[in-house]
């Protein structure tokens, strides 16, 4: 008897523990694994874009907005990716604390790339205007995290006409979650937040997160063996969402179709991009999940192999593993198409 109550304590004393740990609310699936790397075996984070969703404007469900209202900690990429969401939260979780990851010290922060056509493979600089605006966030932020990667804004800009202006993301890159440098910084930063609130539980969140950014690192080395073979190859993406990976791994791309992932790309646009890739070499076209493929293929009249990248990992088991699995998918469908 006396063995079963002794027990019986510490598993209250367990549950108890449990009991006290923070909710905490994630807006999109590659932030919700980091912060779920982070709770470890302490906790689970709710997704409020379901994986597959444009974050972009995107309607919550009742059963998402039940999620939300008990957070106490709410993490979010940003208003570039989710305008729509920090208003949201103030209404629903008005007590919670808001970590906005594109803010935290450290991150590494793109201009946007308005036009579509970028430099062939790689040009040596960046387009005036791109450069005034990273050098206004340079002087906001700290990115001494990241001097050591080299310029990860490294492409001259073709005009290209079209849609150019209806879907953009604004002056600033929003898909930092895509460098994985960003990530191990926000790592760190979402178990500081997380520390605040909950301090009985502090040194695990920040073992976790030191975990999950040897593990991080991890990932890069393999993902970089695994692009050697195919770096300075030609490809296209569909829409402008991986300047952050194309600079941290070195794998440029030469064009985006459209602008975000908000609309399809104009008629105007799509001739424009045609004429200004006319003579270069084009490897692959990647595509996205929720998009038709059958528009890459006519475009370059199914000459081009295609495959599939998906920014936001939509067929990535949730969970702690998240984010190296999700770098090792898209490093390995970019060198899988590349390598045909």
């Amino acid at each position: 008897m006396r063995i079963f109550l002794v027990c019986g304590g510490v598993l209250a004393s367990a549950a108890s523990a449990l009991a006290d740990v923070p909710q905490v609310a994630a807006d999109i699936a590659p932030v919700q694994g980091l912060v779920a790397r982070v709770m470890g075996d302490l906790g689970s984070p709710a997704l409020i874009v379901p994986p597959g969703a444009s974050p972009h404007a995107y309607a919550m469900r009742p059963s998402e907005a039940a999620a939300l209202e008990p957070a106490r900690l709410v993490v979010e990429v940003g208003a570039g990716l989710t305008p729509w969401f920090a208003d949201t939260v103030a209404t629903l979780a008005p007590e919670a604390q808001l970590l906005t990851l594109m803010t935290v010290p450290g991150t590494r922060v793109l201009p946007s790339r308005a036009d579509g056509v970028f430099a062939g493979a790689g040009g040596p600089g960046r387009d005036q205007a791109a450069q005034d605006a990273h050098g206004a966030h340079e002087d906001q932020e700290d990115h001494g995290a990241h001097e050591d990667q080299g310029d990860h804004g490294a492409h001259d800009a073709h005009a290209v006409t079209g849609d150019r202006d209806l879907h953009d993301h604004g002056p600033e890159d929003p898909h930092g979650w895509l460098d994985p440098a960003n990530a191990a910084v926000w790592l760190g930063a979402i178990a500081e937040a997380l520390a605040e609130i909950d301090p009985e539980n502090a040194e695990t969140y920040r073992a976790n997160a030191r975990a999950g950014q040897a593990e991080i690192a991890d990932t890069v080395a393999e993902v970089r063996a695994m692009l050697a073979p195919v770096r300075g190859r030609g490809f296209v993406v569909f829409h402008d969402a991986y300047g952050y990976f194309e600079a941290a791994f070195d794998m440029p791309a030469l064009a985006a179709l459209a602008v975000s992932d908000a609309a399809d790309p104009g008629a105007a646009r799509i001739v424009a991009i045609r004429d200004a890739l006319d003579g270069m070499q084009v490897d692959c076209v990647f595509t996205e999940p929720q998009f038709n493929t059958d528009l890459a293929t006519a475009i370059f009249d199914g000459n081009v192999p295609t495959a599939i990248l998906d920014p936001l990992g939509s067929a990535v088991p949730p969970g702690p593993s998240f984010y190296p699995e999700f770098l090792l998918n898209v490093g390995a469908s970019m060198a899988g198409c590349l390598a045909r």
